[in-house]
């Protein structure tokens, strides 16, 4: 019986790191894709059939090397996680079209390159996942979230085409709204006041996260919301 890959693209600390720690419990093996390969390597030394691949999500060439590389090494992804996000916050005076453009190679364009690396063996199998981790910036654009916001909606947008398109093929193309302050140690710092409750802690996301991969497919979710209780929304 073959093992089943799961691939995290952006897998950093937080989420990427809980995503990889859920589905390597589970029985998967994990390729684990970011641009540094320090951390890759020690998140990888920590996880158990996991293994790391240095990649730039935004470059056509690198991402096709990659997961040339992740189908040799593991062999095809039954399961797609988009993580990669971008860090481009400002209003309008204070976005340049360099970032505003950076922001949407990230977080859009990089969806669509991962996609089309998987996509072709999902469709032969007649079965796969796709889930991209999204965030409330994709529903509404604040002030200060020009290109991100921008960006986040762009990539919702791509996420639903594919669903609509991939879903009678046996493709699941899900996407999770994040609306909330991720519990991290920087984000602890920058709210020292918060209560615990005030944060969404990666493990809690990553059972969502892995509740999609295993839906039946007669009652599949396209979006789902995750925030703490005390959010406001």
């Amino acid at each position: 019986m073959k093992v089943p890959v799961c691939v995290i693209v952006g897998a950093g600390p937080g989420n990427g790191a809980a995503f990889a720690r859920q589905f390597s419990r589970a029985g998967y093996h994990v390729a684990l894709l970011a641009r540094r390969r320090e951390p890759l390597d020690a998140l990888a030394a920590e996880i158990a059939d996991a293994r790391a691949y240095p990649c730039d999500a935004t470059d056509p060439g690198d991402t096709e090397r990659v997961f040339a590389a992740i189908r040799r090494d593991l062999g095809e992804p039954q399961t797609l996680i988009y993580n990669a996000s971008s860090r481009e916050f400002g209003d309008l005076d204070a976005t340049s079209p360099d970032g505003f453009e950076c922001a949407w190679r990230v977080n859009a364009y990089g969806l669509l390159l991962a996609a089309q690396q998987v996509v072709p063996a999902m469709r032969a199998a007649g079965q796969g996942n796709i889930i991209v981790i999204g965030a409330t910036a994709s529903l509404k654009g604040a002030a200060g979230f020009v290109a991100f916001g921008a960006a986040k909606a762009a990539q919702r947008s791509l996420a639903q085409s594919l669903a609509r398109q991939l879903g009678p093929q046996g493709i699941h193309v899900s996407y999770v709204i994040i609306d909330a302050v991720v519990d991290l140690p920087g984000a602890r710092a920058m709210l020292p006041e918060a209560p615990d409750s005030f944060f969404a802690k990666p493990a809690d996301i990553a059972e969502s996260v892995f509740f999609l991969a295993r839906q039946p497919r007669s009652a599949w979710t396209f979006e789902l919301d995750l925030r703490p209780f005390g959010e406001r929304w």
